[in-house]
């Protein structure tokens, strides 16, 4: 079959081994086989993920960064290639960044058209925003050090085969929080022999949306929500404790800690001026991924070299969502590209993380096309180190 056929068989493949988190027991072993096939040295297990690796001579060393894991959602799309795993389902389009990363490895494998090294890191747990962070700490960066790091995620919306990233900020930082709050419960027609915590919680969510309007600056972003209320009351008891859950979103790590330093303190204080104590306990989900500027002009030119300037946006605006490629990005010199999917659902519009979605095997060709544009343009014949 002629190669944009076997990226959509790869995909379709991969799509029906959809498997979540870490455990990946027939994602894994599909991929190293085809990757074998193909000629390049694999890495033994890394932190859950593993890395491929194609070497031409001498030069810089990139890598290109695909996820692993699906979703725990029951898939209703009904396609052919629906997935064989019960609960588990590839929503948000990780099969097909898996299946680009495997036909950009191919053509680069064919052609050895490039001058230097090429390291395919397969990262499990996206979803869960532990992966990166797993491959990491077991010396992914200590064993296979990179100039620069390039990924990239289906979006749809907008238009197919379009390619749209920019300069700094493109996707936010994730932080949850659990607030517990205690009281003093008791009969529903005593109020006043009670700390009510419901009163207390219901003054802290609306403490909380001033984080945003008064401790943030215009000029910068950052999101609070409260998303669940849970008591241990009955219909007729005041109750003794509440807990308050949600998350916060932004796109620089000052506003990141403004956010957590200034939940605390209005906690603290309300529980205080009600005689209500306190637990905060917050946790850093994902960091917010920064693109690189030199990266970034790199993966411009080659958006404009693969879909013609009129289909790239380099100034795009950035997405509230959260991607463990920003753990990455921290570490080595990175960029971020969103590839368009399609506008109507017919055609890749279904929304991500639906159990409708399915990848739009259209526009394979443009990832792998994209991701050897990069290589070609940054280990180019000729270079040396």
């Amino acid at each position: 079959m002629d190669s944009a056929t076997q990226v959509i068989a790869w995909r379709r493949e991969l799509h029906k081994r959809a498997e979540v988190g870490f455990e990946l027991p027939r994602t894994v072993p599909y991929l190293r086989e085809v990757l074998t096939d193909l000629g390049l040295e694999l890495s033994d297990d890394i932190g859950g993920g593993f890395v491929a690796t194609l070497t031409n001579g001498a030069g810089p060393t990139i890598g290109i960064r695909a996820d692993m894991d699906g979703l725990p959602i029951s898939e209703a799309t009904g396609k052919d290639w629906t997935s064989e795993q019960p609960q588990s389902m590839h929503a948000c389009g990780h099969d097909g960044h898996m299946a680009m990363a495997l036909g950009a490895a191919a053509a680069l494998s064919a052609t050895r058209d490039f001058n230097g090294t090429i390291h395919f890191v397969f990262q499990p747990a996206e979803e869960p925003g532990h992966g990166a962070q797993s491959m990491m700490a077991a010396g992914l960066f200590d064993r296979y050090p990179m100039d620069a790091m390039f990924g990239l995620h289906n979006l749809h919306g907008v238009p197919a085969g379009s390619l749209h990233t920019r300069p700094g900020a493109i996707m936010a930082s994730e932080d949850l929080f659990e607030i517990h709050i205690h009281g003093r419960g008791g009969h529903a027609s005593r109020p006043e022999a009670v700390v009510d915590p419901l009163v207390v919680g219901a003054e802290i969510i609306t403490a909380l949306q001033s984080i945003v309007s008064r401790s943030v600056a215009p000029t910068d972003v950052a999101v609070v929500s409260c998303t669940e209320f849970i008591s241990d009351g009955a219909r007729n008891a005041i109750p003794s404790n509440v807990i308050i859950k949600g998350d916060t979103r932004s796109f620089d790590p000052e506003v990141q800690a403004t956010l957590e330093r200034r939940m605390r303190e209005l906690v603290a204080g309300i529980c205080a001026a009600h005689g209500a104590t306190s637990e905060v306990i917050y946790t850093h989900e994902f960091a917010p991924t920064i693109n690189d500027a030199r990266s970034t002009e790199t993966a411009v030119a080659a958006a404009i070299a693969t879909v013609g300037e009129s289909n790239v946006n380099s100034n795009c605006p950035a997405w509230a969502g959260s991607e463990d490629f920003g753990q990455f990005a921290k570490h080595v010199p990175a960029n971020f590209t969103f590839l368009g999917i399609g506008v109507d659902a017919s055609e890749g519009g279904v929304p991500l993380h639906s159990r409708d979605y399915d990848f739009n095997d259209n526009v394979l060709d443009v990832g792998v096309r994209y991701y050897v544009d990069i290589v070609t343009r940054l280990l180019p014949r000729g270079a040396s180190a």
